[in-house]
């Protein structure tokens, strides 16, 4: 098998990781504190205006057309820096890929140039609901058609990047009498709509330079031509679209974790006990060798889902393992890192404290590792029988 990465894959991942290194770092811990949204924005213009907010983007639309291997390669370079960066890029990628997969053609030229270039700040996905989280059919926000408008009245939660988003993604149902599932439409909403309503920001464990809000709709009208794909077929959308916003959270996870054993492997060979660097013991060298083979391992995993996906194939089991593996072993690496630095590692002096709770997110959002189980459980089963 052929690993290596083009010539383009190997520049952009250089490119996010002077981004990362220059820009992204020097904020990342006042973003911990609640700070810096000025820095955070102006960062993410600058990722814009090198084309990391549209890199699946077809180029006629301003994106850059790289793909998803270079995706996955960025991703993880930011969240190596930060990881609330690294998400609202990574959400505003998939709104993009949702709308040039689904949107019409005046949806596509109207919102994807606005997303790649920066107007839009970030874009939001709105599926999530207090009593629709891992069962998205079950949402309650209703979409009814009112002349050439739709209006839709509801609420989301644990929306990302909702206070500065330009443009929404919106589920609804349009069919309550149809089974459950089979009446869900998808649309477009633009930030400042009337009946768009952004709700207090919440207070995360981690990732706290991301924000996220609930999002409701109240009596917020919609012109028809904003319905993206056919109606009652959004929820097939969301389900597709999910598996690739999995890539980017396993790139997501990667990054934390080779940023939190990178802090490891500095503290240990800089750390001296008994006489020795504790890099020198046998118990810590096995540590370190076993978290660094579980990286190398969800890389690989990340790489081959993103590579599928690049080559037109089936590819949501593979995310779905990507997703675990690397968003499990995220947890398991922050969790030695600290352990490596001892009681030092428990203060926020060190970096590492704050890698293990943005890392702990990832085993929860765009599916759970249970439901990432039950993901693959169910393919695997399938062609099981089929066989």
């Amino acid at each position: 098998m052929h690993f290596a990465f083009t010539d383009e894959e190997a520049m952009i991942r250089e490119t996010a990781r002077r981004i990362a290194r220059e820009r992204v770092a020097p904020v990342a811990e006042k973003l911990d504190r609640g700070e810096g949204r000025a820095e955070l924005l102006a960062n993410l213009k600058e990722l814009a205006g090198n084309g990391f907010m549209g890199l699946n983007i077809r180029a006629e639309f301003g994106g850059a057309e790289a793909g998803t291997v270079a995706f996955a390669l960025a991703i993880e370079e930011l969240a190596c820096a930060c990881a609330s960066t690294a998400t609202t890029a990574s959400v505003t990628n998939m709104v993009g890929e949702v709308i040039q997969a689904v949107g019409s053609d005046r949806q596509r030229a109207l919102h994807l140039p606005r997303l790649a270039d920066g107007t839009y700040a970030a874009g939001a996905f709105c599926l999530t609901e207090s009593g629709a989280g891992s069962d998205p059919a079950a949402m309650n926000t209703r979409a009814r058609r009112e002349g050439a408008c739709y209006r839709l009245d509801g609420e989301k939660i644990y929306i990302t990047s909702a206070e500065y988003a330009g443009i929404f993604i919106v589920w609804a149902v349009t069919g309550p009498e149809r089974p459950k599932g089979k009446g869900i439409s998808c649309f477009l909403v633009e930030a400042g709509t009337s009946g768009l309503l952004i709700g207090k920001a919440e207070r995360k464990m981690g990732q706290t330079g991301s924000a996220t809000n609930s999002v409701r709709f109240d009596g917020c009208l919609v012109p028809a031509e904003n319905l993206m794909g056919r109606e009652n077929d959004g929820f097939r959308i969301a389900v597709g679209e999910l598996a690739g916003g999995r890539i980017g959270i396993a790139a997501l996870s990667l990054g934390i974790a080779r940023a939190a054993m990178d802090a490891a492997i500095a503290y240990a060979h800089a750390r001296v006990q008994f006489g020795s660097r504790i890099s020198d013991f046998q118990g810590i060298q096995w540590m370190i060798a076993d978290r660094e083979t579980e990286l190398e391992a969800a890389r690989l995993l990340i790489l081959n889902a993103a590579a599928r996906k690049d080559r037109g194939e089936p590819f949501g089991k593979e995310a779905s393992m990507a997703k675990l593996f690397a968003s499990e072993a995220a947890h398991r690496a922050t969790d030695t890192a600290i352990q490596l630095h001892g009681g030092a590692g428990y203060l926020k002096d060190y970096p590492v404290e704050r890698y293990a709770r943005d890392a702990r997110l990832t085993r929860l959002y765009e599916g759970t590792s249970e439901i990432q189980r039950l993901i693959i459980a169910r393919d695997v089963l399938r062609q099981g029988s089929q066989s």
